[in-house]
C-alpha cells in the first residue's frame, strides 16, 4: 500500500553519508529500495515538485520537463561510472576502473541532480542545498574537475541546462516572438471566447471561482508545446492521433452521453478514483504521478541505485515526449470538453447530473451539468483530445513494463472518497487496486472519463499515442544504458 508522498520523502534526518568505499565492499552490501541514492533523490525532486504545484497552480507540461532535466543529469553523471553507458548530453570521459565505486556514483549522482533541480525549481534551493549536506556533501562545491565525482555532476547538469536551454519550451523567454517566461510564441486565440460559442467543436475556456469568490477564466496553458523539441521522437508529429468525430457524428453524441450516464451513476470507488488520479494539494501533476508508481517498483523490487538512475530516466523522458506529442495533437485538432459538448447537446433535456459539493445527483437541466470537479478548478484549460492523463499513462506504463520485463505492478492505496471535491460524504475509505501497469493506465485514462473532463475517444486515443510513444523513448533510453547510441 502507498505511503504519502509527505512520509516517504521525510528522508532528510535519515540520510547520512554513505559508507565509504572499504565499508561497502567489506562490510555492508549495497543499499536497495528506499536505502539507495537515487531514490531518495527521487523523493527531493518530488518534493520540488509539490512546492512548485502549491507555487504555481497546476502546470503538467513545464512540470513533466522540469523532472525530466535532472533525471537526464543524474543518468549523464552516473554514465560515466558504469562499464557501458553513455550520456546524452555531457561530454567527459569514462571514469577508469578503479574509480568506478558506489560512493562516486553517489557523489556524482548528487550534484547532478542538485544543480539540475536547482535550475528547475529556484525556488526551493535551501532544499536541495540541505539535502546536500544531508548526504554528506558541500553544497558549496561547484568544481567542474571531469577527475572527481562532483566534477562529473556539476557539468552533467550544466550540460543537459544548456543543451535544453532553447528547446522550444520558450522556459525563460528567449523567443524573441514572445520574449516573456513560457511565452506563446503561436499566439493561440481561443475561437470561442468565455462569454460566447461560435464553434462547438472548438475548445472554449471556462469560468474558475477562487477561494475569495472572485472568478477567472484562464488562458490556454501552453498552446506552444508541441514544438517543444522531443527527447527521442523525430517530430511531435510522428504519432499525431487520428480525426476525432465532430457534432452531428452519431459517435460523438453517443460518447458525449456515456459521460453524463457514468457521472450520474458515480460510486464512491470511482469518486475515489477520479481524485487520485486528478490529485489535489502538493500535487506531483501526471509526471510525477508515474515517478512514485516507479519508485513503489523501486521498493518492491529492492533496486540499486543504478536500476533505480535507469529507471527514472526512462519513465521521466517517457513522460516529456508524451506531454510533447500530446499537445501537438491537442492544438491540432483544438477540439471542446464535455463542459461544452454536454451543454450544446442536452441543454434543455432534463438529465441527472452532480450540481456540487454534498447535494448529491440530482435531476438538472442539460445546460446546468458541470464535471465532478471543486469549483476551482472545474475543468483543465486546453483543448480536450486527446487526453493528457491518458497519453502520459499509456507512455509510463508502457516503458515500465518493458524495463521490468512484467506487466506486474500489484499495489494499492487507500484514501476517502470525496476528500478533494466535497469533503465529508462518507468516513468509509476506498482501497483502490492496481494489479498492472497496463490497468493502471487505463484506471487513470478512465478516471477522466468518470470525472466529466473527457469522451471516451479521448481516452481511448490518449493511450494509444502514449503507447507507441513510450516504445520510441524505451529504445532510444536503452541505446544510451547499452551504449550503443551517439551523445546528442
Amino acid at each position: 500500500m502507498r505511503t504519502p508522498l509527505l512520509l516517504f520523502i521525510v528522508l532528510l534526518a535519515a540520510c547520512g553519508r554513505a559508507p565509504s568505499h572499504t565499508e561497502q565492499t567489506v562490510a555492508k552490501p549495497e543499499p536497495t529500495g528506499t536505502a539507495n541514492l537515487a531514490y531518495k533523490w527521487g523523493g527531493v525532486a518530488l518534493w520540488a515538485m509539490a512546492d512548485e504545484t502549491d507555487l504555481r497552480g497546476p502546470r503538467p507540461t513545464i512540470g513533466s520537463r522540469l523532472l525530466a532535466i535532472p533525471m537526464i543529469a543524474q543518468f549523464d553523471a552516473w554514465s560515466r561510472y558504469d562499464s557501458v553507458a553513455v550520456p546524452v548530453h555531457l561530454d567527459a570521459p569514462r571514469a577508469a576502473v578503479p574509480e568506478r565505486t558506489l560512493a562516486n556514483k553517489e557523489k556524482a549522482i548528487s550534484y547532478a541532480m542538485a544543480r539540475a533541480l536547482q535550475s528547475a525549481f529556484p525556488h526551493d534551493s535551501a532544499l536541495f542545498a540541505d539535502s546536500l549536506r544531508a548526504f554528506g556533501y558541500d553544497p558549496a562545491d561547484f568544481s567542474l574537475d571531469p577527475a572527481t565525482p562532483q566534477g562529473i555532476g556539476n557539468l552533467a547538469a550544466k550540460a543537459v541546462i544548456d543543451a535544453r536551454r532553447n528547446d522550444g519550451s520558450n522556459m525563460l523567454g528567449e523567443d524573441p516572438r514572445a520574449p516573456v517566461p513560457l511565452g506563446d510564441y503561436t499566439h493561440y486565440v481561443p475561437k470561442n471566447p468565455v462569454e460566447k460559442m461560435n464553434d462547438i467543436n472548438r475548445w472554449q475556456p471556462k469560468y474558475f471561482t477562487k477561494d475569495d469568490g472572485t472568478k477567472w477564466a484562464p488562458g490556454a496553458l501552453t498552446p506552444h508545446w508541441g514544438h517543444v523539441r522531443c527527447f527521442a521522437l523525430d517530430s511531435s508529429s510522428q504519432f499525431r492521433c487520428p480525426p476525432t468525430p465532430r457534432m452531428g457524428d452519431p459517435a460523438l453524441e453517443k460518447e458525449v452521453r456515456q459521460v453524463v450516464a457514468v457521472q450520474a451513476g458515480l460510486t464512491n470507488a470511482e469518486k475515489a478514483l477520479v481524485e487520485f488520479m486528478r490529485d489535489g494539494p502538493r500535487s506531483v501533476q501526471q509526471a510525477g504521478h508515474w515517478l512514485l508508481f516507479s519508485r513503489d517498483v523501486s521498493v518492491r523490487d529492492k533496486h540499486t541505485l543504478d536500476d533505480d538512475v535507469k529507471m527514472y530516466f526512462i519513465v521521466t523522458t517517457t513522460a516529456m515526449d508524451c506531454f510533447i506529442a500530446c499537445w501537438e495533437s491537442k492544438f491540432f485538432y483544438d477540439t471542446s470538453r464535455p463542459y461544452q459538448q454536454v451543454h450544446y447537446l442536452m441543454g434543455n433535456e432534463d438529465i441527472m447530473g452532480w450540481p456540487g459539493p454534498h447535494k448529491g445527483m440530482v435531476k438538472m437541466k442539460g445546460k446546468d451539468w458541470r464535471p465532478y470537479s471543486p469549483d476551482s478548478f472545474l475543468c483543465p484549460p486546453f483543448p480536450s483530445y486527446p487526453s493528457g492523463h491518458s497519453t502520459v499513462s499509456g507512455g509510463c506504463a508502457e516503458v515500465l513494463k518493458l524495463y521490468t520485463g512484467s506487466d506486474d505492478y500489484g499495489f494499492q492505496v487507500r484514501l476517502l472518497p470525496g476528500w478533494l471535491t466535497e469533503p465529508g460524504i462518507t468516513t468509509d475509505s476506498i482501497t483502490l487496486d492496481f494489479p498492472t501497469f497496463t490497468s493502471t493506465a487505463e484506471q487513470a485514462g478512465w478516471s477522466r472519463v468518470l470525472g466529466g473532463y473527457h469522451i471516451q475517444a479521448d481516452n481511448v486515443e490518449g493511450l494509444a499515442l502514449g503507447r507507441k510513444v513510450g516504445a520510441v523513448v524505451y529504445d532510444k533510453c536503452m541505446g544510451y544504458i547499452r551504449g550503443t547510441a551517439k551523445r546528442k
